[in-house]
């Protein structure tokens, strides 16, 4: 057998970016970064970068966000931060022409929130803010919010995002994922929003009710209520220990 030559293999990057989701005014949003420098300097992109040698992925992924945007997401098993959400690795992305610097291989990471800050841009970014993801996938790409014109987003990120829009899609289908896009405690009314929004289509109020608190460990009653939302006071729910849901919440045919 021969003996292993590095210098036989091309050299290539290992990056991660980020679809990071939270819902605001009713509707999905993503957190979209406007690029400071080279290539696609002054076009909207997911937040992201490289890796470093002396880090992991998840590392990474939350040194990354916290450097582009000032928010701190992490995995909900790390360390108390001022913000926390679920994240998880979503797909690698390996096509030799994605980045006109050099071959670069990004691992993306779906990251899910409830009540994100505004962002602050830093690092390589020029700027920062949430837009509606159907702004951000659209036909023509995204305007600025100045009213510039639209332009798609850099690199590959519009495949990124839409994959991992369609990832939460999916698995509030089956999982209790829905639940990380709330409060510590919520109301139903408040979950079924978060569905409404994912998902991009309006549900029965008392279908949902009766779906969401018949599932075995979805749903947890804190014996609290509140009248945040106004009319007569809500019950409070905290999310439960179910991880599957069975029943499935099958999303609505548009």
């Amino acid at each position: 057998m021969s003996p292993y030559d590095p210098s036989a293999f091309l050299p290539f990057a290992v990056t991660v970016d980020l679809v990071v989701l939270t819902v605001r005014g009713q509707g999905l949003c993503a957190l979209a970064v406007r690029r400071g420098e080279p290539p696609f300097q002054g076009r909207w992109a997911l937040p992201g970068g490289f890796v470093r040698g002396d880090e992991d992925l998840a590392q990474a992924a939350a040194r990354e966000l916290a450097e582009e945007t000032g928010l701190c997401v992490q995995d909900t098993g790390g360390a108390e931060a001022a913000h926390t959400a679920h994240l998880e690795q979503l797909a690698t992305y390996g096509d030799p022409g994605r980045d006109p610097r050099m071959r670069v291989v990004s691992v993306a990471h779906l990251a899910l929130a409830p009540d994100l800050p505004a962002p602050r841009a830093g690092g390589d970014a020029h700027s920062a803010r949430w837009a509606p993801v159907e702004d951000l996938l659209g036909r023509d790409g995204v305007a600025g919010p100045g009213g510039e014109p639209p332009v798609p987003l850099a690199f590959d990120h519009a495949r990124i995002l839409a994959d991992g829009v369609e990832r939460a899609r999916s698995k509030i289908e089956y999982s209790s994922l829905a639940t990380a896009f709330c409060p510590p405690e919520f109301t139903v009314g408040e979950l079924r929003r978060v569905y409404e929004a994912v998902w991009g289509v309006a549900l029965d109020p008392r279908n949902f009710h009766r779906k969401v608190t018949g599932t075995p460990g979805f749903l947890v009653p804190t014996g609290g209520t509140t009248t945040r939302q106004g009319g007569r006071p809500a019950q409070l729910f905290r999310a439960g220990g179910a991880t599957v849901l069975n029943p499935p919440m099958l999303r609505p045919e548009i």
